[in-house]
């Protein structure tokens, strides 16, 4: 693994594939102020590498993606440093969700209030099989705030309302249910599970499936006619490459 800073780690393989580790975060992967910087800098560094097919968000510790925000630092702050902590979060989970490529959360153990923000901006999220999952923020006396607003998009209104007021964690199966993970991978499986995820990324076009994400983050916020007429131009655009070409050819060729 080589470091891009101090908590910010990252393993390639040739396939275009990149692992984002949060390193030097405790036992829990805390997300403290400088932690947040660090891993922000990292995706943003990382986003202007247009090889990169596939990047994997991942914690140091088996023990969770991103345990939550760090309690011991929201006890000092007042309304003013508040904002800027919130601010600095916020920032984060844009980076993740404005990654140009798919990206994959990896979900051992707890993954829980900011954390699971983080997750939520994530393409796709896989979740070990004993994962657990809240947004406890309530209890500390603060509201879930920034990209917990996606959780309702994912999960429906009751759902989110239930984890961001009762601030009662779920497991694995039930996050499934829910919606809230796209799968849960068997015992000792959460690399396996991961890879599959992977390998479907690998087999599609790697500039649509940048278009396609474009897409989604845009259909999430305009208008239903907006989004139909919006699609014209980004599938006009694709040709400007060969890849539809290139891969239509050979499907083609596959079935003759």
């Amino acid at each position: 693994m080589r470091m891009l800073n101090d908590h910010c780690g990252i393993d390639r393989d040739p396939r275009g594939v990149v692992r984002l580790t949060i390193c030097n975060a405790g036992s829990l992967n805390i997300l403290g102020s400088t932690v947040i910087d660090a891993v922000r800098e990292g995706a943003e560094r990382l986003a202007t590498e247009r090889e990169i097919r596939v990047l994997i968000l991942a914690g140091e510790s088996e023990k969770s993606l991103i345990g939550g925000a760090d309690i011991k630092e929201m006890a000092t702050l007042d309304q003013r440093s508040a904002e800027a902590f919130i601010t600095r979060l916020r920032d984060l989970c844009e980076a993740v969700r404005a990654f140009p490529a798919p990206v994959i959360a990896r979900m051992p153990g707890w993954c829980l209030g900011g954390g699971l923000e983080v997750a939520a901006c994530c393409d796709f999220r896989i979740a070990a099989h004993d994962a657990r999952f809240g947004m406890p923020e309530v209890r500390v006396g603060i509201p879930s705030v920034i990209h917990a607003a996606l959780l309702p998009r994912l999960i429906g209104w009751g759902r989110a309302r239930w984890l961001v007021m009762t601030a009662e964690t779920i497991d694995a199966p039930t996050a499934l249910g829910w919606g809230l993970v796209d799968a849960v991978a068997e015992e000792d499986g959460l690399d396996r599970a991961v890879e599959h995820v992977v390998e479907a990324l690998l087999a599609c076009g790697p500039e649509a499936l940048r278009a396609q994400k474009a897409l989604l983050r845009q259909w999430e916020e305009l208008p239903l006619k907006e989004s139909v007429d919006l699609s014209i131009r980004a599938f006009g655009q694709s040709f400007l490459t060969d890849e539809p070409t290139r891969l239509m050819q050979g499907f083609v060729n596959r079935k003759r």
